[in-house]
């Protein structure tokens, strides 16, 4: 446990930290019109890794993007979901035949960049809430 005495922030601060996770979390519901099957970890790893990519990435590459989840079946299960949905698009590798590409479909990678402007602009607002809620320090 923390010892009081060096704890950077107030507890207000730290709620606003809370809100700030609230907020964005729905954000990403709105993502996906509020189906609550896409409201986890594993998802959140593979799409923003896939967002990141500005491609397509292996399919068994893609796999292992899902931090939380160590069996490649398990993992194999979310991905073929988001196939599935048309969230992410499989194609031939055409480097190689034994392997498939995936990537974010151009709506979903829409959405996304939707989502992240909508986010960095709740970041900014927390930012400056947790200014006006006490004194931040220089170095947290």
């Amino acid at each position: 446990m923390p010892d009081k005495d060096r704890l950077k922030f107030n507890d207000d601060q730290r709620r606003e930290y809370l809100n700030l996770t609230d907020q964005v979390g729905m954000k990403w519901l709105e993502v996906f019109e509020g189906d609550a099957e896409f409201y986890s970890a594993a998802y959140w790893d593979l799409l923003t890794a896939l967002w990141r990519a500005h491609g397509p990435r292996r399919k068994t590459d893609a796999l292992g993007l899902m931090k939380g989840i160590k069996s490649a079946h398990t993992a194999g299960k979310y991905l073929d979901s988001a196939i599935e949905r048309g969230i992410i698009v499989e194609t031939d590798n055409p480097q190689d035949a034994r392997s498939k590409l995936v990537a974010l479909s151009a709506e979903m990678r829409e959405r996304l960049d939707g989502f992240f402007d909508a986010a960095v602009g709740i970041l900014h607002r927390s930012g400056q809430e947790v200014e006006a809620l006490g004194p931040v320090p220089k170095d947290p």
